[in-house]
């Protein structure tokens, strides 16, 4: 059984990330911050999980990428050198009525948020002549840098990890011994002062990316953009996310950034409509030759088998981890009407359907009851799995039904329950999360069957 209402969907996921300790709101004991959210003791663990999911699948596996983490603060130079200072800007109205801020390109899909007014679309307001004209707001935020406030100490805190790697392209390329094709790949903070942020953590004013730049010869661009699409949208469906909720979507011209030649985006139906998670940008030679022009430094490579120097061509998959970390939250999501409880009605059971790779908790154990070395067992068993770098968690509280649904509504694909006959032959419960079977397994052979059913998920 799932809610009819998209929105009515959203507020419940919503509500089980607070309760559940997934996500908070920014500051909320002071009111909250508008669009800041903090991550609690399992989102920390998810969002931890998508990036070294994401790392595994870019740097770890790989022999042609490599990593960097470059500073938030970077010079000034670097964000009007790459076009950030003068063409990183959203076009803003202001409503004359309710007073509220909006893109004007976005006003189709904008409500008023003032409830006075009922959330009416923001095109009534347009087409009654209630908008300002619209000026360009850039969204870059702005701080400085020693003791003096002034224009000569201005740094901005990055809108994008990419230029870290371009202005390092060179001493990458010197260190690391790779030459063309090979990539950088960064996961890092980035800061966005966006005028219209909301749809809970999928547009923050704060958040984190993972991007990598693929740095290929000119004539091999195409097939490394190519590749690059579909690698990354079965990244997704490898994680568990839904097929049928995904797609490729190609930016028309009118969309594209200055930078750009082509950009892909990989989208998911969210409840509020399809939404972009990643875009897999063509940024071809422009950043390097930006860069190497402005600092009068050479970031072009010299093939010595051809005897010709070339600036390369760049194709770059940008995805949020705040995003992806949301993507699977919902993807995972279902109530399930499972049977009629005590008093008629239906029971529901609600269960997140998380991948074991991205799940906050892999394995959670439990003494049937606290007496007769259960706990004692329990406890022996879950310092094993989680010195074996299992993700774990005890729980000896409770009756053990209400154990087994706390945990399927955090995700946990596995519980193990130490019970009268564990004493007797050794031998344990498995449950899994989306079946719900019950097998017996030995404690001996527990580990190994844990690891089978991983890597058969």
């Amino acid at each position: 059984m799932m809610s009819k209402k998209p929105e009515d969907l959203m507020e419940r996921i919503v509500s089980l990330c607070k309760r559940r300790g997934f996500i908070f709101q920014a500051s909320e004991i002071y009111g909250g911050l508008s669009s800041c959210y903090d991550y609690g003791p399992l989102g920390v663990e998810l969002k931890r999980n998508v990036k070294e999911a994401w790392w595994e699948d870019m740097v770890t596996s790989r022999r042609d990428i490599v990593g960097l983490d470059s500073a938030i603060l970077q010079s000034p130079t670097v964000w009007e050198v790459s076009g950030h200072v003068t063409g990183f800007s959203d076009p803003l109205v202001d409503c004359k009525v309710c007073k509220a801020r909006f893109r004007e390109d976005q006003l189709d899909s904008q409500v008023c948020p003032n409830k006075k007014y009922k959330k009416r679309p923001a095109n009534d307001c347009r087409n009654q002549g209630f908008f300002t004209e619209p000026r360009q707001f850039n969204l870059m935020f702005k701080t400085f840098m020693g003791p003096v406030e002034d224009s000569a100490s201005v740094v901005y805190m990055r809108p994008e990890t990419a230029q870290g790697i371009f202005t390092n392209f060179l001493n990458v390329l010197n260190s690391s011994r790779l030459k063309p094709p090979f990539g950088i790949a960064q996961i890092g903070k980035s800061f966005r002062n966006e005028i219209t942020p909301g749809n809970f953590v999928f547009r923050m004013r704060e958040f984190e990316q993972m991007e990598m730049e693929f740095f290929c010869p000119i004539e091999e661009e195409p097939k490394w953009y190519e590749y690059w699409v579909q690698k990354r949208f079965d990244w997704y469906t490898k994680l568990g996310v839904k097929a049928d909720k995904l797609r490729l979507r190609p930016h028309g011209e009118d969309e594209l950034a200055h930078y750009s030649i082509g950009c892909t985006d990989v989208e998911y139906l969210f409840p509020f409509g399809w939404s972009e998670l990643e875009g897999i940008a063509r940024r071809t030679d422009f950043d390097l030759k930006r860069h190497s022009e402005a600092s009068g430094t050479d970031l072009s490579y010299f093939d010595e088998l051809k005897k010709e120097r070339y600036t390369p061509y760049v194709v770059e998959p940008a995805a949020g981890v705040d995003r992806a970390a949301m993507t699977f939250l919902v993807d995972a999501y279902e109530e399930q009407e499972i049977g009629i409880d005590k008093k008629g009605r239906p029971d529901v059971r609600t269960v997140l359907h998380f991948h074991p790779k991205i799940a906050p908790i892999t394995v959670a154990v439990f003494p049937l009851v606290k007496k007769d070395g259960m706990p004692e067992v329990a406890d022996e068993i879950e310092s094993l799995l989680r010195m074996e770098g299992m993700r774990t968690f005890y729980d000896q509280k409770g009756a053990i039904g209400r154990r087994y649904r706390r945990q399927d509504e955090i995700g946990t694909p596995f519980c193990v329950t130490i019970d009268g006959q564990t004493l007797q032959d050794g031998t344990v419960t498995l449950r899994d999360r989306d079946s719900m079977e019950q097998v017996r397994v030995h404690r001996e052979e527990l580990m190994r069957t844990l690891k089978e059913r991983i890597a058969n998920f």
